[in-house]
């Protein structure tokens, strides 16, 4: 469980409700899971609904929180160019995410354990970080997405459904 706080990051926050609301995470796999550093998710497994998404861009907000342990935040390429994917820190990143502009939205309050144990076999070759452009085909149609995801790497984990709890 993800407890979200505004007041850390009132675009991010709004942004992922907006998705979850919408159903955007759901089956969505952790495409990029490195051990002890993070596990990334959010490209939706349908590549239309992905490319729909993967230009509306939110504004930064400004980091009031470091990226420890249990942190969630947005992924991001380019300043203002938060979309869609976001990460869980598996392990303390502040030295190198708090100054490269990573912004907590929230952080885990229940099920580390199981973000521990996320498979990370495959680690960046399933879709590493935005600037490491392997992540075409995930928003290739109509081969990409879910299809590309569990013909060349079936052992992902994924989210089956994320909901709102208040």
């Amino acid at each position: 469980m993800i407890e979200v706080h505004r007041e850390w990051a009132p675009h991010g926050a709004d942004r992922l409700y907006e998705l979850v609301t919408a159903g955007y995470y759901d089956d969505n796999r952790f495409f990029r899971v490195v051990a002890g550093r993070w596990a990334q998710f959010g490209i939706n497994g349908d590549p239309a609904v992905a490319q729909a998404w993967r230009q509306k861009t939110i504004p930064d907000d400004p980091r009031k929180q470091s990226n420890v342990r249990g942190m969630v935040a947005f992924a991001f390429a380019v300043p203002n160019g938060r979309t869609t994917q976001i990460y869980i820190a598996l392990s303390d990143l502040s030295a190198t995410q708090d100054a490269q502009g990573f912004v907590p939205i929230g952080r885990v309050v229940e099920g580390m354990e199981v973000a521990d144990q996320l498979n990370a076999e495959y680690g960046e070759n399933s879709g590493g970080g935005i600037r490491a452009g392997k992540q075409q085909p995930l928003y290739d149609v109509p081969a990409g997405g879910n299809a590309y995801l569990d013909r060349e790497y079936p052992r992902l984990d994924r989210i089956l459904r994320a909901r709102v709890v208040r």
